[in-house]
């Protein structure tokens, strides 16, 4: 084979392997986040039909892939998201990315909250909704996470709630969850990370059942121990005990000073 024939195919052949590996790289993109410690993320990726299309996958067919599922053990923050795939001959995009966030608070299985949050992806977005990226193609969408506690059971064991909020570029929480939009186009070879903040307080999930005193919330009584709801009613003197998840009597939470079980 002569030598500018070798040459041809050489750089044929380059071309090729460089338009592949372009091609792979943008058809996804990176998720990933900053969460505060004892926090992780699960990621399900949905596909409907692109633009066009006229054709449906039954969801057998269109399974919807997962990252993190195993949080507790094998929590990696980032994942690679497909942005185009074709199942049954039907060109398929992704659609959205619902971001489960879990946070623990305790040893027991239990002992953990739950929010949610979300991608969302589309042909074309109003520019003050779609999210920019920077110079290094990366953008980020922020929220507030905020413990809300609250006493469960005849025993009145502390137990939380997870309340996730998104937060504006100013730093201002909104009542709406974490969320942010992007285009099709938009995606390719791009980082989306997801950047959440927990709240310095937490806060009773339940108004009327717990006092603020020096140290933290003491639980109102109620008409008696075996009271569920407990509300206060204009008692702020009649307080009970509670058990901390890890089985600790206290009488005031955050700031339990008991190092040792009492009898409620």
């Amino acid at each position: 084979m002569n030598r500018p024939l070798q040459s041809l195919i050489l750089v044929g052949s380059l071309a090729l392997v460089q338009g592949c590996a372009a091609l792979g790289k943008s058809n996804s993109f990176t998720l990933t986040a900053d969460l505060p410690p004892d926090f992780a993320y699960v990621a399900s990726v949905y596909y409907v039909p692109a633009k066009g299309q006229t054709c449906t996958v039954p969801r057998a067919d269109n399974l919807v892939p997962q990252f993190n599922r195993e949080w507790r053990t094998e929590y990696k923050p980032d994942a690679q998201i497909e942005i185009r795939r074709t199942r049954k001959g039907c060109e398929l995009v992704v659609d959205h990315v619902e971001l489960e966030i879990n946070a623990t608070y305790g040893k027991d299985r239990g002992d953990f909250g739950r929010e949610y949050a979300r991608v969302s992806v589309r042909e074309e977005l109003p520019e003050a909704v779609k999210g920019a990226f920077d110079a290094a193609g990366k953008s980020e969408f922020s929220g507030q996470c905020q413990w809300l506690f609250r006493t469960s059971g005849g025993l009145r064991r502390l137990v939380k709630i997870l309340d996730c909020k998104k937060m504006d570029v100013d730093g201002e929480v909104l009542k709406s969850r974490p969320f942010a939009a992007y285009t099709l186009d938009e995606l390719p070879g791009k980082t989306v990370k997801m950047k959440i903040k927990l709240a310095d307080e937490e806060r009773p999930a339940v108004g009327d059942t717990w006092v603020k005193v020096p140290g933290g919330w003491k639980r109102c009584m109620g008409d008696n121990f075996a009271d569920q709801y407990a509300f206060c009613y204009g008692n702020y003197k009649d307080f009970s005990t509670f058990r901390m998840p890890g089985g600790r009597i206290c009488t005031i939470y955050p700031g339990c000073t008991e190092d040792k079980e009492v009898t409620p």
